[in-house]
Formats: structure tokens, C-alpha cells, sequence
């Protein structure tokens, strides 16, 4: 069914035709209104959206919904003008965009939650933060309490799992307007934007080639499916199939899990740090780290000063963010600067393209760039 073009979300649209029909008793009192299923096809539009409207129509008191019965149309008094939903007017001239981000700190996150807030604004857009601590049950509540409110558009920073959220599924079958950020669902239609992981590993990998380090370790937590660490394993063997060089995967340490979410605790701390303190002394030949994260850049030069070793004199390391004012005494590691701010801008104008079913890119990667810091030295000859 063809509407009139105009500027509001679809389900806004939906919500003021059924609205004019109840006036105009087209719908009268105990009528059925059409349900979810049969507005998404006559509009064209996903069920998300067929949903919200008659939510909309429900809060002002238009009609009941029954659980497994359907929509009705409650007594209207005509005496009194209805008036648009409180939510329609409270947010006319622009967009509510739900922000699901696994947490955000000095290391990675908090510039991607400033240039989503510096485009909202630009665009009188209006962002909504859910914080999941990288919990997949927190992330399905967040998702499903944002579309509840009403958002136009979903941001999206998925937590690390071996199972993605079948909330999300849903959303990017619904066609509803999704961004991924960090990370991609292998076999899901949906945009994501991140760092070009292969690119930018390689780009590391060579610059400790070019000082003359060959034995290089290589420190993660368990992939478990999460694209990001997968791209970044990627990566680190691509650069040493360039250079030529026999790349040996017993010098890879892919079981520290200090790091992962809700892990973070002095005693997987100090795990981690006991295990590459024994990964080093088993491997005695390597001479420089690539840790996945920047966390496990800290973790690294704890173990190694604890064996009486000093970075980068004894051995280098590169990773995978630092911040941009380095805390505690300062230290800045050489690691890998990704665009987040622009991440962030990026995604809200991805949502926005979306929204005036403009074409958008499904996958995009932006280029990092290498900060050489202190962590890293020429090899000892």
C-alpha cells in the first residue's frame, strides 16, 4: 500500500492513518484493528515497525491490545481532539538511535560514544546508551527494551561469544536499520563498520620485521568466533607469508581470559600474568609481543618485568590500542590507533542513509594507523 511521501518514520505515518480512520469511524468502538502481520504487509514495512505504531496507538488510549486475540478500538470521545502521541511530539524533528556498546574505558570505546553524540547532534538525532558488560543476555534486554521505546535505528557493539545474539538475527531479517560496529556476523545481512583488522596486523607485524624481529609471539584471548581477533590472527600470518618467513604457531598464546567479559579481576589477572610468564620461559627465543588488546599489553610488561626482563630492551611489543593519555607513569605502548570517532559518526550516518532508504555499504573498514611508542626497540644483535 502506497502512503503519502513525507518526512516521519513509517510506523508515525501508520500510527496517523489508523488515527484519522477511529475518528472517522471507519474503525468504530470494539473493531478490530488490522495486527502486526497484516500491516507489515500492507505497508511493506517489517513487523518492528507495524509494532511500534499500534504500541503508539495503545499509549493514547485508541485501542487494547489482547495477548493472542488482537487490537480494538476503544470509546473514543470525538468531543475531544486526540492528540498525537506524547512520543511523536517530544522528538518531531529528529531521530531516536539506540546505542549498544559492550562497555567503553581509556583503552577502546569511549571516542566511538563521542562521535556517535557529535553526529546526533549534528543531525538532530538523539542517542539512547545501553552498556552490556559483554553479556549476552544484557544485550538481548538492551535491543529489546531500546525497539520497546521506539528507536528509529540500532547501533550495535556485539559482544565476544561463540553464539550471536538471535536478537540481533531478527532485527537484520526484519530489514530494521542496524549497524554493527567492531565486528561482523558471518551469514547475517546486516552493515558493519570496523577497523581493517587484516591490514592494520600487518602493518604491525612489519614494522617489527623492519627492526629486525622474526620470533614473534602472539598473545589473545580465545577467538571463539569473534571476527575482530580472528582478523587480527588473520593478519599476523599473512604478514609473515609476505615476508617469507616460516611463521611458528607454538609461539601463539591463545588461552588468557582475563580480559574477557566480567573476567577482569586481580585473580585472572594474576593468572594471565603467571601464564606468559611460563609462555616465555617455555619459548626463551622471542624477542617481541603482538597482544589483540591493550589490556594484555599491560598484562605482557607486568610478566616481563617480573622475570627481571625489561620492554623493550629484552623484549618489544605492539598492540592493539593505548590511550590517548597514557595513565599510571605514563607509558605509551607503539600500537595500532583505530578511527573510532569516526566509527561512531559513521554509524549514525550509516542509520540515517537507511532511514531515507538511501544505499548502504554492508561492510566498511577504516585504516589504523601505527604510533610508535616506547614498547618497541631494534632486536639486540
Amino acid at each position: 500500500m502506497e502512503v503519502e511521501k513525507s518526512n516521519k518514520p513509517m510506523y508515525e505515518q501508520i500510527y496517523d492513518e489508523l488515527c484519522k480512520k477511529i475518528i472517522n469511524k471507519q474503525y468504530q468502538e470494539g473493531d478490530r484493528v488490522p495486527s502486526e502481520k497484516e500491516l507489515a504487509e500492507l505497508y511493506e514495512v517489517s513487523r518492528i515497525t507495524s509494532k511500534k505504531a499500534l504500541e503508539l496507538l495503545a499509549n493514547d488510549g485508541l485501542i487494547v491490545r489482547l495477548p493472542g486475540k488482537g487490537s480494538f478500538v476503544r470509546e473514543v470521545d470525538l468531543d475531544k481532539q486526540v492528540k498525537p502521541s506524547k512520543a511523536i511530539n517530544e522528538r518531531s524533528k529528529g531521530l531516536l538511535i539506540g546505542l549498544v556498546m559492550t562497555d567503553f574505558d581509556y583503552g577502546f570505546g569511549t571516542h566511538i560514544v563521542h562521535g556517535v553524540e557529535e553526529a546526533s547532534r549534528e543531525h538532530d538525532c538523539f542517542p539512547i546508551i545501553r552498556r552490556t558488560m559483554g553479556l549476552i543476555e544484557n544485550e538481548i534486554k538492551a535491543i529489546k527494551e531500546l525497539l520497546h521505546l521506539g528507536v528509529d535505528g540500532l547501533i550495535v557493539f556485539p559482544a565476544q561469544g561463540e553464539y550471536f545474539n538471535e536478537e540481533i538475527l531478527r532485527v537484520a531479517i526484519d530489514k530494521f536499520p542496524l549497524v554493527l560496529i567492531d565486528r561482523y556476523f558471518k551469514g547475517i545481512a546486516a552493515t558493519s563498520i570496523s577497523t581493517d583488522n587484516v591490514s592494520a596486523t600487518k602493518k604491525a607485524i612489519h614494522y617489527l620485521f623492519e627492526l629486525g624481529h622474526e620470533n614473534i609471539g602472539l598473545i589473545t584471548p580465545p577467538p571463539v568466533d569473534t571476527t575482530a581477533i580472528e582478523e587480527r590472527m588473520e593478519g599476523f600470518t599473512l604478514a609473515y607469508d609476505e615476508k617469507g618467513l616460516a611463521m611458528n604457531k607454538a609461539l601463539w598464546a591463545t588461552d588468557l581470559t582475563s580480559t574477557l567479559p566480567n573476567a577482569f579481576t586481580s585473580e585472572n589477572i594474576r593468572e594471565d600474568i603467571d601464564k606468559i610468564k611460563h609462555y616465555l620461559q617455555e619459548n626463551p627465543e622471542i624477542t617481541a609481543l603482538f597482544a589483540v588488546e591493550y589490556n594484555l599489553a599491560l598484562i605482557a610488561k607486568k610478566a616481563i618485568e617480573e622475570l627481571g626482563l625489561k620492554v623493550p630492551k629484552d623484549i618489544s611489543i605492539v598492540s592493539f590500542d593505548s590511550p590517548e593519555f597514557p595513565l599510571a607513569d605514563g607509558y605509551l605502548f607503539t600500537h595500532l590507533k583505530q578511527q573510532e570517532k569516526v566509527i561512531g559518526r559513521k554509524a549514525v550516518e550509516n542509520i540515517l542513509k537507511m532511514k531515507s532508504h538511501s544505499a548502504v555499504s554492508p561492510r566498511q573498514l577504516l585504516e589504523a594507523e601505527l604510533v610508535i611508542g616506547e614498547s618497541t626497540t631494534h632486536i639486540k644483535k
